[in-house]
């Protein structure tokens, strides 16, 4: 390397350096290669600021993504990716409705329910996932663990610091009502758990049964509480149909070929 070359690329290593110690590391990443081409193609210094500004916020806002779906405790990971709206028995104006999230930003509620395998779980996960790209926070329970985790705190009474923790999500996705026999603490968390949303929070849940049979689930008096609050701002959907995983299996799509 000549000493020309040297004193051409020693102003983008010290640039790189300054982008380091200011925890920039988005521009810092991108700086040597959008300030070559910047020199090259003699853009405007504003331009050039510009363009690293840019990376450093997109860098971020991925990140942010990241660490979001990651506290959201998702199960699978499905998104609207691998969604087929022609094969859900949801209406498709309804489908693209519940996608632009203006459920969400009013504080309403949406609740899936129907047989198994008719794409509820899919559904509310690929609908957090969206979320998250919205800008929301996110939180993904079972019913199971949503009674778990409310029982935890029951014993040095700090369920009402639990319940505020949740509350800190914007959706609050809650999966498989109406699979297993529900205990009567686990009633009373998704009671809380209703109630401290109500007006405040989104949520999304799905369940085997309609929200009107709950009272076969738990106690008669819970129910009633949890579906009268659940209910008022609600979006109900009802999928019908054959299992979506069983017509897969019948139809040899469920794994993949085996090989020699």
């Amino acid at each position: 390397m000549t000493a020309a070359d040297t004193n051409s690329t020693a102003p983008i290593e010290q640039v790189v350096d300054l982008l380091r110690q200011l925890h920039l590391p988005h521009m810092r990443r991108q700086a040597p290669e959008v300030l070559a081409t910047a020199k090259a193609q003699r853009w405007d210094p504003a331009e050039a600021v510009r363009a690293l500004l840019t990376e450093e916020l997109a860098g971020r806002r991925a990140s942010s993504i990241n660490i979001r779906r990651t506290a959201a405790g998702f199960p699978t990971g499905k998104t609207f990716d691998n969604w087929d709206e022609t094969v859900s028995s949801i209406p498709t104006p309804t489908q693209r409705s519940l996608t632009t999230l203006e459920w969400i930003d009013r504080h309403e509620n949406l609740v899936v329910c129907g047989p198994s395998g008719t794409g509820k779980s899919h559904l509310l996960e690929a609908l957090g996932h969206a979320a998250i790209g919205h800008g929301c926070h996110v939180q993904w329970f079972s019913l199971e663990t949503l009674g778990a985790l409310i029982n935890r705190h029951r014993v040095d009474d700090s369920t009402s610091r639990a319940i505020k923790k949740i509350m800190r999500a914007d959706l609050i996705c809650i999966d498989d009502i109406g699979l297993l026999p529900v205990t009567t603490e686990t009633a009373e968390a998704l009671y809380r758990v209703v109630d401290a949303a109500y007006e405040k929070r989104s949520i999304a849940l799905s369940s085997n049964l309609h929200p009107a049979g709950f009272d076969e689930l738990m106690p008669k008096t819970i129910a009633n509480a949890t579906v009268d609050r659940l209910l008022h701002h609600a979006h109900v959907v009802i999928t019908n149909g054959d299992s979506i995983r069983l017509t897969q299996a019948t139809r040899g799509k469920g794994v993949r070929p085996l090989t020699n």
